[in-house]
Order: structure tokens, then sequence, then C-alpha cells
């Protein structure tokens, strides 16, 4: 038997099971849509309430800049959720750990919905925040890893890209629950909703969590998983890697998955946030506070069926063709975007966030679902995805708005200053695209990574 590392015994397709195939599915979407729904309302929560009920003693302006320091927190602990999680999932499985994430982020975000405030409990309240903030990011930071990581290892693969995709959808349901939710508690009273009603969107998330834990607890482990374990019984020398090893194997396609993701999750972040922050600055859209509201809800129902498209059209034409176009169109597009958004008119910012989200971010992330897993071999699959899509997520989206904001305070608020940083990132992605091998139809049983040769032992 050969012990070389592309595992040549176990490449060919697998039998794709229908009913663990639509588990995987649904399993994998309905942590996304727990992810989302909780990275909104924390988000809004945040701007809105959490300032006066736990940090009351610094004011508005000092209450409202440490709630969005919490909100932070959240984000610096992702990688280091991305790297342990997915070192485990590597290890103990992906069923295990996906279990283990969602308990973790959705018990996370109810314990926040029974936390006492500072009127109760002074400044342990704000310490029991910051430490389920904390754990909410270190389970979110390998969910959405191990999502794509699953259902890519479940689907067929010539059609792996549409499936890989479906769990996005998610996402877009996520944002929707979360934007409807706010928009109703906006309509109760101050003292209702600062008395209690704040509480019912966290609590309401226990019933995501118990759908998704009984879903997944019924899940068999995956295909590429099972081929890894059998590989690594026939073997004298362990298979699988630590969390160094694997940074150290996939060093490169690590470096090209968070280039890929710079103008994805960077212009998601941009048009989600930065955009509704420049908008607000304008004379012209005063006293419109639900422009991001229906601006997110919009955006959500294309992205519902273009994420998806996208994800089939890469099983036609290749991850990377339709990576290198939507990243091209994402960075041609800013500068006509953000002009539109001068002229004053809410319509044209529906539309800008409707086109830059839906077609221009939905146009890398289709074919991105199932090209970050087919990127990496099967030995540290979770731990490379993991580490591209946590360490981008900081360096792109995390610090967009804060960038963007610092660029709007130099220039006087010039539009052309975020069409600028907008285009930039979306540019980093159009490069990295070619450093990135054709990855379309992969074998996820293969230990090398894409674009390596095969190694032997």
């Amino acid at each position: 038997m050969s012990d070389s590392l592309n595992l040549n015994t176990a490449t060919e397709e697998h039998e794709v099971d229908p009913v663990q195939l639509r588990r995987a599915t649904l399993a994998s979407s309905v942590g996304s849509a727990l992810e989302y729904y909780d990275f909104y309302i924390y988000g809004l929560a945040s701007a809105l309430i959490f300032g006066e009920l736990f940090f009351k003693p610094l004011g508005p302006a000092g209450g409202t800049i440490a709630a969005f320091g919490t909100y932070a927190v959240g984000f610096a602990a992702r990688p280091i959720g991305g790297l342990v999680f997915g070192s485990l999932g590597d290890k103990l499985g992906r069923k295990l750990i996906l279990i283990i994430t969602i308990a973790l982020m959705g018990g996370s975000s109810m314990l926040i919905g029974m936390l006492p405030t500072y009127e109760v409990a002074g400044m342990w309240g704000a310490i029991l925040l910051i430490t389920l903030r904390i754990a909410q990011g270190l389970g979110a930071g390998a969910e959405q890893a191990g999502a794509t990581v699953l259902i890519s290892e479940f689907a067929p693969r010539k059609r792996r890209g549409f499936f890989a995709s479906l769990p996005f959808v998610g996402i877009q349901i996520g944002t929707l629950l979360g934007a409807g939710t706010f928009a109703l508690l906006g309509l109760a009273s101050h003292d209702v909703l600062y008395g209690w009603l704040w509480r019912v969107p966290f609590l309401l998330g226990a019933v995501l969590i118990i759908v998704a834990v009984v879903i997944r607890m019924r899940l068999k482990e995956s295909p590429a998983f099972e081929a890894l374990e059998e590989a690594e019984a026939h073997r004298d020398a362990p298979v699988r890697q630590s969390i160094g090893q694997a940074i150290s194997t996939s060093r490169r396609n690590i470096l090209v998955g968070i280039g890929l993701r710079m103008g994805e999750n960077g212009n998601s972040s941009i048009y989600s946030a930065l955009l509704l922050a420049y908008v607000a600055s304008l004379p012209a859209y005063k006293g419109q506070q639900l422009i991001g509201t229906w601006g997110a809800v919009v955006a959500a129902l294309i992205s519902i069926f273009t994420v998806v498209a996208f994800g089939a059209l890469s099983d036609r034409v290749g991850r990377v063709p339709v990576y290198r176009w939507g990243a091209l169109f994402t960075a041609v597009f800013a500068f006509p975007a953000f002009w539109l958004l001068t002229l004053g008119q809410v319509w044209l910012v529906l539309l800008v966030m409707g086109v830059g989200i839906g077609i221009g971010v939905q146009s890398m992330l289709g074919p991105q679902c199932a090209l970050l897993p087919e990127l990496f071999g099967n030995a540290h699959r979770f731990t490379g995805v993991a580490t591209a899509r946590e360490f981008s997520a900081v360096i792109a989206g995390g610090i967009a708005p804060l960038v963007g904001a610092a660029l709007l305070a130099a220039t006087g608020n010039a539009w052309w200053v975020i069409a600028i940083y907008s285009s930039l990132l979306a540019l980093i992605s159009f490069g990295s695209t070619y450093a990135t091998p054709e990855t379309r139809g992969r074998s996820l049983t293969d230990l090398n990574d894409a674009g390596q040769e095969p190694v032997h032992a």
C-alpha cells in the first residue's frame, strides 16, 4: 500500500446519502442563521441600548463607546476560536465540534438576555456581558468555517458549489430575523424596551439552538473525515496535524484565502455598516432612521437567490473565473455607487445596498463557499478554512468601519474616499485570484492542499 500523502486509494467519489445531505444542509443553514441573527441583534443593541443598560455611569457617549468595545471583543475572540476549534475539528470530527460551537455561541447569546443590568448588579453586569461576548466570539470563530467544510464534504463533487452555498442562505435569513425583530422593538415605548423587552431577541435565539443541536445530533460524520480516520488507521505515522503544522503546511493557501476574503468580507462591512454612517452624516437623509433596516432587508432578500446562483455558476465555469469577475465588478461599482448616495434619494440608498451586497459581495461569496474547503487537504481542512476566514474577518470587515470613519473625517465626508477604499479591497481579491488554483471538482479526501505536488513518506 502506498504511503503517498495524496491518498490515491480514497480519491474516488463517495456515494451521496440524500438524507444526510439534507441534514447537513439544514444543520449548516440553521447555524449560519443563528450566527448572523446574533451578529445583527448584538450590533444594534450595542448602538442603541447596551450603553445605558450596562455602562450608565460613563454617560451617553462613553456608554456607547464601551458597548461597541464589547462588540469588538467578540471579533477579537473569533480567530482564537477558529484556531482552537478548527484544530479540534480536524482531530475529533466535524460533527462534534459543530455541536459544541453552536451550543457555545447560542447559549452565550441566550444568557445575555438573562443578565442583570447596572441598576441591579453594578459593573458586574458589564463584566458578565464581556465574558459572554468572548464566549460567543469563540464559538462563532469556527461556526462558519465548520459549516462550509461540513456541507462541502457531504455534497456531490459536480454540484459542490451549489450545495456549499445553500447554508449561506441562512446568513440572509438570520439578517432578516434580526432586522425584523429590532424593527418591531422600535415600536415599543422607552420604558418597556429598556425594562424587559430588549431581552426577548436574545432569548428567542434558544429556539434556533435547540433546532440546530437536534439536527446535528442526527447527522453522521462527513465522508471525508471518515476517509481520514481510515487512512490514519492504515499508517504507522499520524496523518492529522497540530495547529502549527497545519499553518506551516498551508501557509500559501491560507494567504490566498485571506486575499480572496478581503474584497468579499471587507465590502460586506462597508455596505452594511460604513455606508450607513456616511448616509447619516448627509443632511438630505436627516430623520430617515430606518434606511439601514430597509437596506439590510432589500440586500438580504436579493442575496438569498444570488449567493446560490453564483455558487451554482462556479460548478459550470469554475470557482476562479466567477470570483475574479465578481471582484472586478465590485471594484468598478464602488465609484458610481457612493456618488449616487450624495443625491439624497432614499431609493438610491436601497439600490446601492441591494446591488453592492446582493450582486457584488455574493458574486465572491457564492464560489468562495466551496473554494475555501477545496483549497486545503483533508488532514487540516477545518483549521485552514477557519484561519483564513477569521483572520481576514479581523483585517477586512472587522476594521472597515473604523478605517472608513477615519478616512471620512480626514476628507470632510468625501464620497470618493469610501469608493477608493471599497475598490482597493476588491482589487486585492481580484489580484489574489491569479494566485488561486482552480479547485472545481477536486477530491476532498486528498491530503494535499490544492496546487501542491504529491508528497511521499
